[in-house]
């Protein structure tokens, strides 16, 4: 019995891509964030560790980490890791002006800042179609998209 199996259509490649980063994304940060809370637990409520700026960069660095690692997993070239996880902090780092003008307060910052994060990442996407959308074991990349960020 043979059996044929039919190529995804680059739509669903897509989608499927940016699903799988969100889940490697979400996975770090119930992994990861936790051990910032324990590292910090000890710090007084107004140390800088505890300021909704820092917090938010940290949060955003251990969604980074596996959301890098799962692009690289999956043979992305290091400019389109570096990009993605731009996008992603890029979601915060724009608020901190309101942040710090009392126009956004934390929960604000943090909410904004994840919606943000995921259009920027889908931005990033859209950007580079055929990096996300393609087959993954066939990635051509420049000498750029290999040398470290």
């Amino acid at each position: 019995m043979t059996t044929t199996h039919r190529p995804r259509s680059r739509a669903r490649t897509f989608a499927l891509h940016y699903l799988q980063m969100i889940i490697a994304m979400v996975v770090g940060m119930m992994l990861l964030y936790p051990l910032w809370m324990l590292a910090t637990a000890g710090l007084p409520a107004d140390a800088w560790a505890h300021r909704t700026d820092v917090e938010s960069l940290v949060m955003a660095t251990t969604m980074v980490i596996p959301m890098a690692a799962w692009m690289r997993f999956r043979r992305h070239g290091w400019r389109p890791i570096a990009e993605m996880s731009t996008a992603m902090y890029t979601g915060f780092v724009v608020l901190f002006p309101f942040l710090w003008l009392g126009a956004v307060d934390a929960d604000g910052l943090m909410l904004l800042g994840h919606v943000l994060m995921l259009l920027l990442m889908l931005a990033a996407m859209l950007a580079r179609a055929g990096e996300y959308s393609g087959s993954h074991a066939h990635h051509v990349h420049t000498a750029a998209d290999q040398e470290p960020a």
